[in-house]
């Protein structure tokens, strides 16, 4: 028997499984305790005769979104400065843009500031270490 369910991801990081027939719903911290939550309550919503069978659930994800103003947010910018670094080709590539705007996944966002904080972390230490080796006045 093949079930069919939708999981999505909510801006707390939270995440929620839903299935129409039999109607289920599973919600977890992480992808995998909601997933295997979801398994498990499909498997009890069954009738006994069904449990016997083979479940396959198929499982559609749907990410979590970002346009410019989240995007902003997760950076901790302002939308202005989004734009700029889009225009330099400095941030990651939109997965669609559309007439309201440009739209990312939240997790590209997130993984590109982990990225980009990690360079400016980088510099200012060269920067501080190079201060410090210079040689000054005697």
């Amino acid at each position: 028997m093949e079930i069919r369910a939708l999981m999505t991801q909510t801006d707390g990081g939270r995440w929620t499984a839903t299935v129409d027939a039999p109607a289920v719903t599973a919600s977890a911290a992480t992808r995998e305790r909601c997933l295997a939550g979801l398994r498990r309550a499909v498997e009890r919503s069954l009738p006994p005769r069904k449990r016997q069978e083979s479940i396959t659930l198929v499982v559609e994800t749907l990410p979590l979104l970002a346009g410019v103003a989240e995007a902003a947010d997760v950076m901790g910018w302002d939308k202005r400065r989004v734009v700029t670094y889009l225009d330099r080709g400095s941030f990651p590539e939109p997965v669609q843009s559309l007439a309201s705007g440009r739209v990312w996944r939240r997790s590209d966002v997130e993984a590109f500031r982990a990225e980009w904080r990690a360079r400016r972390a980088g510099s200012a230490a060269r920067a501080g270490s190079a201060r410090r080796g210079r040689a000054g006045p005697e």
